[in-house]
């Protein structure tokens, strides 16, 4: 994937990361973290109602962008899941393709 767009903000909403795949599918991604386990899984907090946010910020993005992004042939929501834990160097990290579809379309 290439990345065009990191921490994408608006008033009205939010984009972690925004990127292109090889087959050309714009990708909206939802970069969740948690440090441990005793709070549960990070993928967990990526409820219907986080979903409606980032469907919503990503139709604006779409909107304010001219020209969308490059050759865009699909639109997909990933999720990305990054656990710290104290007695390790590197953090785990899940990445989900295709995590949710669009609430409501």
């Amino acid at each position: 994937m290439v990345i065009i767009a990191r921490n994408w903000r608006k008033p009205e909403g939010e984009i972690d990361l925004i990127a292109v795949d090889s087959d050309r599918t714009c990708v909206f991604c939802e970069v969740r973290s948690r440090t441990g386990e005793s709070a549960g899984d990070p993928l967990e907090t990526v409820n219907a109602r986080k979903q409606a946010r980032v469907a919503r910020a990503a139709r604006l993005y779409l909107s304010q962008t001219d020209p969308p992004p490059p050759l865009a042939a699909a639109y997909r929501f990933d999720v990305i899941a990054v656990t710290f834990f104290e007695d390790q160097r590197d953090p785990r990290v899940v990445h989900v393709a295709s995590a949710f579809d669009v609430p409501g379309g």
